[in-house]
């Protein structure tokens, strides 16, 4: 759930913050005054691509924040075209943000609802339906191709390698010889660098920890006699004006700081020694790591993994015969096996694939589609980490017309009315906590609107919902309602967003039904919606 957003430089906001409740929350506001820059701001916070020119004139960046139930996220974007994101206060790719926001929010807009046109996504909203024994299924499923997908690629290495088994096991032999022998260490190679380093530059280290030991201490005129004379002079200064106490003290702290220094100087100058036979001995050693990083890997740690890499190869070649035979035997069985746990799966998914479009449907009655048929296809495929089957939504908006892919035919307004169908048919089994909705009332009648705000109210005893809208009926169905306006403030205009109560919420509603001129007529309608 977002509890609170707080927008800074996006466009013709200069500065707005909003805290949310959870339920069912309407947003509305004159066409222009910024509405759809909330939307871009929720988008941008959870990943959404960053534009330089969302930023608001004169301003050098612009910031948004989010506390959700999960934690707290923030996106700037500069006006050098960098961005920044953060997770709890710390830094994150945006990648993280993209994947919070896939967790903590569903938004809906007029013409983007992605997860329903894009049929790829519809197996995850009939996975939401089936619950817990689906998601049981899935990871037995996911197991038994796991175990599927080891035991083919061990046939294929092993009826690969035998076709050439003298040359390979030759090279393998040898690989294996040569890296065993040199017996490396993950992380030596930096080791030995640096150590080579210092023995080559011994005589130049010790000069100049020699020389900065005499210029500290050791020489007539040094740093720890002058500032002690220059403590000592403060220190009786202080009796005539106690403002120089600080600098007194500082000296004084500066004194013992040069002190800890030059220790730990005579330490590193003494440690410094000049060893010929080791400088050779640790250069020999990087000539062998460097020729081996140079054939097998990068580092020690990817030479090693070549090297389990041979060994395991050399074992299956030394029993190739035997190992073929295991192995399509191994392979076949975790076939039947994958395929048990598929055909499992698929016959959870069709079971609730019929209750899900029968709720649906349901549902999409109740939101003045009385014709309106859906239903959940599933098809066979491939073996995939999602199953064996391919889900598509099909749907008809009139009688007489075939039910077709939901993503072909439907409009934008019957496909908010769906999605809110889904949605609802979805309450309380999991998923996001919070649904925005942009504008899910364009182009639906007034008796379509007022069942579109009864089925809101009705999805936010389950979900937070943020719903921005022209409706009246959506507005007085709400549980909470802002106002989203434009203003002028020093020459410039600013969007805010203020919450409305009482009076304010029915002059704003009085507006949605009869425009800027609020009637009595229109405000007698808005208390009848409100049910004052």
């Amino acid at each position: 759930m977002i509890t609170e957003l707080t927008v800074e430089n996006l466009a013709i906001i200069e500065r707005t913050q909003v805290r949310f409740d959870s339920g069912f929350t309407v947003l509305s506001g004159e066409t222009g005054a910024g509405k759809s820059l909330l939307i871009d701001a929720i988008q941008l916070v959870l990943g959404g691509r960053a534009d330089t020119d969302l930023i608001r004139t004169g301003a050098q960046r612009l910031s948004v924040t989010g506390i959700f139930s999960a934690g707290e996220v923030t996106r700037e974007v500069l006006a050098t075209g960098r961005s920044q994101a953060r997770i709890d206060g710390k830094p994150v790719a945006v990648g993280a943000l993209r994947e919070f926001g896939r967790m903590a929010v569903d938004l809906c807009g007029q013409h983007d609802h992605q997860s329903l046109l894009n049929p790829e996504l519809h197996l995850g909203y009939l996975d939401s339906y089936a619950g817990a024994p689906g998601a049981a299924a899935l990871a037995e499923l996911q197991a038994n191709l796991a175990q599927f997908r080891e035991a083919e690629r061990r046939l294929n290495e092993l009826r690969n390698g035998v076709r050439d088994r003298e040359q390979r096991i030759d090279l393998l032999d040898y690989q294996i010889q040569e890296i065993e022998s040199a017996a490396i260490v993950p992380g030596e190679f930096d080791e030995h660098e640096q150590r080579l380093t210092r023995l080559k530059h011994a005589e130049r280290l010790a000069e100049a920890a020699f020389g900065a030991l005499s210029a500290l201490s050791e020489a007539e005129v040094n740093a720890i006699d002058l500032v002690g004379q220059a403590q000592k002079l403060t220190d009786s200064a202080v009796r005539f004006d106690d403002s120089i106490e600080p600098i007194a003290t500082a000296l004084a702290s500066a004194q013992s700081a040069l002190s800890d220094v030059t220790y730990q100087l005579r330490d590193y100058a003494e440690s410094l020694e000049a060893d010929p036979k080791e400088a050779d001995e640790r250069q020999a050693r990087l000539d062998v790591l460097k020729r081996l990083r140079r054939k097998y890997g990068a580092d020690e740690t990817e030479v090693l993994e070549f090297l389990a890499t041979a060994r395991r190869d050399r074992e299956l070649i030394d029993d190739a015969d035997a190992s073929e035979e295991q192995l399509t035997a191994a392979l076949e069985n975790a076939r039947r096996a994958m395929q048990g746990a598929g055909n499992a799966l698929t016959v959870i998914r069709q079971k609730a694939g019929v209750a899900f479009a029968e709720e649906t449907a349901h549902h999409l009655r109740d939101l003045a589609m009385d014709r309106a048929r859906f239903s959940v296809s599933i098809r066979p495929a491939e073996p995939t980490d999602t199953g064996l089957d391919i889900v598509e939504f099909f749907f008809s908006a009139n009688l007489g017309e075939d039910e077709r892919p939901l993503a072909k035919i439907a409009s934008g307004g019957e496909i908010s009315r769906v999605m809110l169908a889904i949605k609802t048919a979805l309450a309380g089994r999991g998923g996001v906590p919070t649904l925005i909705f942009d504008e899910v009332d364009a182009g639906l009648s007034g008796r379509a609107s007022m069942a579109v705000a009864r089925k809101l109210a009705e999805l936010g005893q389950s979900y937070q919902v943020l719903v921005i809208s022209h409706s009246p009926q959506i507005a007085g169905m709400a549980d909470h309602h802002f106002r989203i306006e434009k203003t002028e403030q020093n020459g410039r205009v600013t969007t805010q967003v203020r919450r409305l109560e009482g009076t304010e919420r029915e002059h704003e509603i009085a507006r949605l039904i009869s425009g800027d001129r609020v009637t009595e007529v229109a405000l007698a309608s808005a208390r009848e919606l409100l049910g004052i």
